[in-house]
């Protein structure tokens, strides 16, 4: 997992390691652009061009009820064959960009090589190939990622949708080539998940191609990424949903987690998994966040024996953090970042006193106990990353089934709601309109429409509401949601008004928090009260804390930690209420 944040490396260094370390990225990080970006298998990349006749890749006995696609990946997704990856992964010892790529054993290039033959086991449909890419990295100029295409059999086979992960390594000098970098949860439990999903999903046919990419350089500066999200760009190449999964199997808090972190060394936590991504509350990234959580509850249901909870983050990753899903966004493409909620370890392992797993030699698959020299006790946990391939594994089902998208959409106020208009050139029939509120990370209230132009009511008045509109197809699969909009009318009371023009609620900070965060209130004219209160509630509508806060003209905070809500992550309310009148609400996010 590439770490961003040098100013706070050297927070914790010399001036003397200061310097080293200035030498090293000078030396190690590059500062062209990837040149030479090729496909080395001609029929791939036709493929992904989407030059071909789909008829000639469907299966003797085609498989695309999306029930039963869902069904299929939840029960074929094996924490088994999951860890067998991870146990061959572990014997090409160093898996460092810069590595060997000549040893049939160790290195780079050997493990790229097992990957690429991975992909040509599971399925015949299943066309393997490298992205080649120039670019002078820790001294090594030319660099491959490996993929597979599974080509789409339906009208939209030119659109694709991809998952990835980094497949590279490191110690905790960034070009080492020569330490012992296993990278089993950083990254191998990403990698590990794309294989598997690889070989599960390609027994089924899909409308769109989808594309399981293992790229290198991450480490580097999220090197084959970029060159993979490069090429789609310059081809013009229509690609709707990029899932990247990064550190991804393990459930151990260490001593440091990069922000939000995690509890404390050692918690544990084999239930909850972070999705990341990029810009407001409205943008096309979460709002693929919401559809991979909303997929997740209504397709996969009680299939999981033990479900985890999947938690969407406000930022694009973790403080002074980065991933692979980042080139494809910066190119214009929706993309995400599935990472575990607790890590062991914030990277910095030049830190004199870092003693945790992440960006070390640690980060092995696990420990031998009792001296019979076979592992005992696991650092990934192989069945939360099966849950976690089961839930990308779903979303990117229903994206590479799901219909087109409405045109537009527009919203008209009425008494006590609002009217939704949705132009569908394809006449779906069917929509499905996502209410949330103003600030809130998830879908509120989900609608199901039978026709484009229709009504919504019960609404809670008084709240700034944020619509989105998905079609829905004959076997029930929605699409991907549209263009956020605002109800952008009021149907509250007059004191509401004027209270608006008076206070206003300001978004807590920070958010997600761990530990505590501040509530704001900007006053812009003091209101007439007796008594002002900021009340927590969980989404139950239990009462958690009433913070009483003095209303003067400009900012006044009060500050809310994390023991009201008894450490249990998830999404929180806050209301400012005066003289026991609820004003305005807003959420927010406890996610360790």
């Amino acid at each position: 997992m590439l770490d961003t944040s040098i100013h706070h490396h050297y927070r914790m260094l010399s001036m003397k390691n200061i310097y080293l370390l200035g030498l090293l990225l000078t030396l190690a990080i590059p500062v062209f652009s990837q040149t030479n970006i090729l496909v080395t298998h001609s029929l791939a990349e036709t493929i992904l061009q989407g030059d071909y006749a789909p008829a000639a890749y469907l299966p003797a006995t085609i498989v695309d009820d999306p029930q039963l696609i869902a069904a299929g990946i939840a029960g074929s997704v094996s924490a088994d064959s999951i860890q067998q990856y991870l146990v061959e992964m572990q014997a090409f010892a160093n898996r460092n960009t810069a590595s060997d790529t000549l040893s049939e054993e160790t290195g780079m290039g050997a493990a790229r090589r097992w990957a690429f033959r991975k992909f040509q086991s599971f399925s015949p449909r299943l066309i393997p190939s490298y992205l080649q890419f120039d670019l002078l990295a820790c001294g090594v100029l030319q660099h491959r990622n490996i993929f597979a295409v599974l080509p789409g059999t339906g009208p939209n086979f030119r659109e694709s949708v991809l998952v990835e992960a980094h497949l590279d390594s490191r110690c905790a000098e960034l070009c080492d080539i020569t330490c012992t970098a296993q990278g089993m949860d950083d990254n191998g439990s990403g990698s590990a998940l794309v294989l598997e999903l690889a070989r599960v999903m390609s027994q089924y046919t899909f409308d769109r191609t989808i594309v399981f990419v293992l790229t290198t350089g991450e480490e580097q500066g999220l090197l084959g990424a970029e060159a993979f999200a490069s090429y789609f760009n310059a081809a013009d190449l229509p690609l709707r949903a990029v899932f990247n999964n990064d550190i991804v199997g393990g459930i151990t808090c260490g001593m440091t987690a990069s922000p939000p972190g995690c509890p404390g060394l050692n918690d544990i936590d084999s239930t909850n998994v972070r999705i990341y991504s990029s810009g407001n509350l409205n943008s096309r990234n979460k709002m693929l966040a919401r559809f991979v959580k909303l997929e997740y509850e209504e397709m996969l249901g009680n299939l999981l024996g033990q479900p985890n909870v999947i938690n969407i983050m406000s930022p694009e990753d973790r403080s002074g953090r980065g991933g692979d899903h980042i080139p494809f966004r910066q190119n214009g493409y929706p993309a995400v970042r599935f990472t575990s909620a607790n890590e062991h370890g914030d990277a910095n392992a030049t830190a004199p006193d870092y003693l945790d797993r992440q960006h070390t030699t640690g980060d092995v698959l696990g420990v031998d106990t009792n001296g019979d020299e076979v592992l005992d006790s696991f650092f990934v946990d192989f069945n939360y990353l099966a849950r976690n391939a089961v839930i990308n594994g779903n979303a990117l089902a229903m994206v590479a089934q799901g219909p087109q998208p409405a045109a537009s959409f527009s919203l008209t106020p009425v008494d006590g709601g609002f009217e939704v208009a949705i132009e569908d050139p394809n006449n779906y029939g069917t929509y499905r309109v996502g209410v949330r509120q103003f600030n809130g990370l998830d879908f509120d209230t989900i609608f199901t429409l039978q026709q484009p132009v229709d009504t919504l009511y019960g609404l809670t008045p008084d709240l700034l509401y944020v619509v989105s509109v998905a079609t829905v197809d004959a076997r029930g699969v929605e699409s991907l949601f549209i263009g956020e909009r605002f109800n952008d009318f009021e149907t509250g009371l007059a004191t509401i008004s004027k209270a608006q023009e008076q206070l206003v609620l300001l978004q807590n900070r920070p958010n997600p928090f761990d530990e505590a965060t501040y509530f704001g209130v900007l006053v812009n004219e003091i209101p007439d009260y007796t008594q002002a209160s900021i009340q927590v509630r969980d989404l139950q509508g239990r009462l958690l804390q009433e913070l009483p806060i003095d209303l003067q003209l400009g900012v006044n905070e009060v500050i809310y930690d994390f023991n009201h809500h008894q450490y249990q992550p998830g999404v929180y309310t806050y209301t400012l209420v005066l003289d026991d009148y609820p004003l305005f609400t807003k959420r927010m996010m406890y996610a360790y």
